[in-house]
């Protein structure tokens, strides 16, 4: 059989008159019918394409974006909002003759700062198929083109969402994408915002959040920080008024900002906090009645393994100035533990540790959660760094807060633990109306007293005495810890942190300030300690919201 290129193939022979009329047509119709089928099939679904961003209505075209519930601080103070905006759009060959001045007059209107008179004038007479003249217009000159109803206008219009406190808020309310929220709040309640018209109220004063994020964006320049950090929350609510990160991003326009400025780092990054955690030393000594023991704090004190041999590359110190004024002026040799705490010894806290019993500060921290995550309802925090083993040098050096590490929120939420009378209350970033808070008792209220007397003594005598404000008894402690770096310490970077509570019979509040990397300046006498940065800061915090909290 032979065939032939360009052929049908047939079972005979190609020949020219194979084929009979009724044939040739059957096919051609077919042809025909698969042709316009298929191409109705091509059109629709490229206008249902189309219709996915646009539907046309009387020269209006409306994108298809999910409104959102507004989102407002405690007071009802606008932080998050859905707001319709639009392109205008002007065709210049549909202008008629009669109506050119007025058309001319209402773009003039539209954008006057873009446009005089004869400027509209030059755009109706352009020549030009269309014209943007105004994009992300308001809903007001939105308004006044529709109602102009003229047919050589278009708009497309579209929803937007827009955080007015912009980068205040940038953590907390996170932002939304097109159809679902992507970071923050935002993310956290996308349902709730997506399917209910009321607000999103939350417990944030945006009053108190403006005042905390105006002196860390002070203090953070002052000391040039890295990075600093504020929070306060309600002691006994667990309500957050005020959480703010810096540096920080504009949610109205997130690329503004390098991608790591979104990280939430009060709940995602570890520090290692230092002498705050001299706090929950002596919580455990007056759970184990160690509180009146003396401990000998005038010389270094060196950690040794089982075999007698220095466990560490240098033995545990205090800084020049304990050693100055309270070992070579007082005359200090040995301290009890309140006193190991108001000082803030590291020898004697870390002498008072390796007094506790085995697993104590292991399973106090576990009480204060520092062994895992939390899993907030705005959030999950990063994992902590814990010890593995507790030998010698781990309880020692946990002991005035080195070797472990937890996020910012871990920290806030345990120091309030151990001084709200003994509570341990998970925080919210809803506003709370009277009812049920979840708590866990986690030590005796009498300890807690003698814990927030000690922070009181701190505030008055000691390294949070720039804390102090008229009018209210502040409780503080102070901690500088330095960083590690690539699996090192590095002496020339530390982390500087305060927490408060306030007042201190009966608290109501709990701060605290973190400041990441500050440097030493001829103000803080070339010193980088907490007490010269973080704690003046949180002085200037605490005295500009005082008269909004009480």
């Amino acid at each position: 059989m032979k065939f032939n290129i360009g052929k049908d193939i047939l079972p005979h022979e190609y020949k020219g008159t194979v084929y009979n009329n009724d044939s040739v047509g059957r096919l051609r119709f077919l042809r025909s019918a698969f042709i316009i089928v298929f191409s109705i099939f091509i059109i629709r679904t490229l206008q249902l394409g189309l219709q996915r961003n646009y539907v046309q209505y009387n020269g209006v075209k409306k994108q298809e974006i999910a409104w959102r519930a507004d989102i407002v601080d405690r007071n009802g103070v606008v932080l998050a909002k859905s707001v319709k905006s639009g392109n205008i759009k002007l065709y210049p060959p549909k202008v008629k003759e009669e109506d050119i001045n007025e058309v001319a007059h209402i773009i003039h209107d539209i954008a006057p700062m873009d446009y005089s008179i004869s400027d509209a004038l030059g755009l109706i007479r352009s020549g030009k198929r269309g014209i943007y003249i105004k994009k992300n217009a308001n809903e007001d000159q939105i308004k006044k083109i529709k109602e102009a109803r003229y047919d050589c206008f278009e708009i497309e219009q579209f929803t937007t969402r827009r955080y007015p406190q912009r980068n205040v808020f940038a953590h907390v309310i996170g932002f939304a994408g097109k159809d679902k929220g992507l970071e923050g709040l935002e993310a956290v309640y996308d349902k709730y915002l997506q399917e209910n018209k009321d607000p999103l109220r939350i417990s944030i004063d945006s009053r108190v959040q403006n005042i905390f994020y105006t002196q860390l964006s002070i203090a953070m320049d002052k000391y040039h920080a890295k990075s600093a950090l504020g929070m306060l929350m309600n002691s006994t609510t667990g309500e957050m008024m005020a959480m703010v990160q810096l540096p920080d991003f504009d949610p109205n326009n997130i690329n503004s900002a390098p991608v790591q400025n979104r990280r939430f780092k009060l709940l995602r990054d570890n520090f290692t906090m230092g002498s705050v955690f001299k706090i929950f030393n002596t919580v455990l000594a007056y759970e184990n009645n160690l509180q009146d023991k003396e401990y000998k704090v005038n010389e270094p004190l060196m950690i040794y393994d089982k075999f007698g041999r220095p466990a560490m590359k240098s033995p545990i110190d205090d800084v020049s100035s304990f050693k100055r004024d309270v070992i070579k002026k007082k005359g200090i040799t040995k301290l009890k533990a309140p006193d190991i705490m108001l000082y803030s010894c590291n020898v004697g806290s870390a002498r008072l540790a390796l007094d506790l019993p085995d697993n104590a500060q292991k399973e106090f921290f576990t009480k204060l959660n520092f062994d895992k995550s939390l899993n907030l309802e705005f959030g999950k925090t990063e994992n902590t760094l814990m010890h593995k083993v507790w030998g010698p040098t781990e309880k020692a050096t946990a002991g005035f807060g080195h070797g472990i590490a937890v996020t910012p929120m871990h920290l806030l939420l345990a120091v309030n633990a151990v001084t709200n009378g003994g509570f341990y209350i998970y925080p919210t970033l809803l506003k709370r109306n009277i009812g049920a808070i979840r708590a866990e008792r986690i030590i005796d209220s009498y300890i807690s007293e003698n814990i927030r007397r000690i922070m009181f003594q701190i505030a008055e005598q000691t390294t949070a005495k720039r804390a102090r404000v008229k009018g209210v008894e502040i409780g503080g402690k102070t901690g500088t810890a330095e960083k590690h770096v690539n699996g090192r310490i590095d002496k020339t970077k530390n982390v500087a942190v305060f927490a408060g509570i306030f007042p201190v019979s009966a608290p109501q509040y709990v701060i605290l300030i973190m400041l990441d990397e500050p440097q030493a300046t001829k103000e803080t006498g070339g010193w980088r300690t907490s007490s010269l940065n973080a704690v003046p800061t949180a002085g200037a915090i605490l005295d500009g919201i005082m008269p909004l909290l009480f």
